[in-house]
């Protein structure tokens, strides 16, 4: 006998979990505040996506997969791999206060749960790693390009590029004005010439 159907898209309903969690992180969240955000009731919400951590740990994984869907289509979208690093990284100097002050989610999650959960602190750190993963890739085309000219090695370069992304995430929370961001944003990309 089949159960009754499932009357909600799993995905929209994990943005709404994902956006809860991003601006409250995930100890404040409570069950209550998810089930009233993505619109289930217990039942609903336990036989779809387990309890809250294995929620959160979903919401974890859309959230990457769509960040790094969005970076691998800017930089594909762009005229050099180079440029379109730098096109990810401006824009975030465009974003909405809102924005501004969510930072990044997986940094956010990282830095909370390092001491609460190993086991979605790896996640977060795996996140992490996926970024810095295609970042090298993009660095490695532009060396073999030549349009990378520095001497550094690439692994350090990708390194370098995720630790501006998580420090521009946090400075975007002090200053949020996009006349303030970007000369900072601009300085940090000049080490890609």
């Amino acid at each position: 006998m089949a159960g009754r159907p499932k009357i909600f898209k799993e995905e929209e309903v994990l943005a709404e979990a994902i956006d809860l969690f991003w601006r409250n992180g995930y100890e404040a969240t409570s069950t209550e505040n998810l089930l009233c955000r993505m619109k289930l009731n217990k039942g609903s919400l336990y036989h779809s996506f387990g309890n809250k951590k294995q929620l959160f740990g979903r919401a974890m994984d859309l959230f990457a997969a769509n960040s790094l869907q969005a970076l691998n289509r800017k930089v594909t979208a762009a005229a050099t791999p180079l440029e379109g690093i730098r096109d990810f990284f401006l824009e975030l100097a465009d974003s909405d206060n809102d924005t501004h002050q969510k930072g990044c989610f997986m940094g956010n999650s990282l830095a909370e749960l390092a001491n609460i959960d190993d086991e979605l602190k790896q996640k977060a750190i795996l996140h992490l790693k996926a970024l810095e993963k295609v970042f090298l890739k993009y660095i490695l085309q532009a060396k073999q390009s030549g349009e990378l000219a520095t001497k550094e090695e690439p692994g350090t370069l990708a390194r370098y590029l995720l630790n501006l992304w998580n420090g521009i995430n946090i400075s975007r929370r002090i200053y949020p004005r996009k006349d303030l961001l970007l000369p900072v944003i601009r300085f940090q990309l000049a080490v890609l010439g």
